[in-house]
């Protein structure tokens, strides 16, 4: 994880750290890493873009969702294991209760044409925010140790790899994950 800069600005207090980490899991419902980066990097300013992306990167690798480790890692930063439970605190104590009302209201309803409708529209929103929260970070790569083209090159190797080719993508990344790494670690 990066090293925080003491230029940029931090959380206030936990009760700040917990009220933005709430703000964010309520607006990004199915895509928070979208509005993580909007919020973190953007409103609040907690850190750079790159390390954000840095961050990003950092979470990906861990087992569990990437926002929760994200989560996580920004509270521990800050305040130590106490921000790092407020923070997961704020990110999933609401929307649990939300999705699980929504789950008693989809058992009830789930016959209803309008509620299928709705899950779909909300599916490509979600993807819309991830594409987009893509193309802000992909300036990010011009300053990698990668660089660039190699990022896009191996961006498009996965899309083939998984989209086109179909291959399971826990095998698509023990084959590319570590070429990615030697490529980096050669250029680092």
């Amino acid at each position: 994880m990066p090293s925080p800069d003491p230029a940029i600005a931090g959380p206030r207090s936990l009760s700040d750290l917990f009220f933005t980490f709430n703000r964010m899991s309520l607006q990004g419902f199915g895509g928070v890493l979208a509005i993580a980066q909007r919020e973190l990097v953007e409103r609040k300013g907690w850190m750079t873009r790159e390390q954000f992306v840095e961050t990003l990167s950092v979470s990906q690798v861990l087992p569990g969702p990437n926002i929760v480790n994200m989560t996580l890692m920004i509270g521990d930063r800050h305040f130590g294991w106490r921000g790092a439970m407020v923070a997961l605190a704020g990110m999933l104590l609401v929307p649990t209760v939300i999705v699980l009302v929504l789950a008693a209201l989809y058992a009830e309803f789930a016959s209803q044409p309008v509620v299928a409708g709705a899950l779909r529209g909300m599916g490509a929103v979600a993807a819309g925010l991830v594409i987009s929260t893509g193309l802000k970070l992909l300036l990010t790569l011009k300053k990698s140790a990668m660089g660039l083209p190699l990022g896009l090159a191996f961006a498009a190797l996965m899309f083939v790899a998984i989209a086109l080719l179909h291959w399971p993508l826990v095998w698509t990344l023990v084959v590319l994950g570590p070429i990615a790494i030697a490529v980096a670690w050669t250029r680092l």
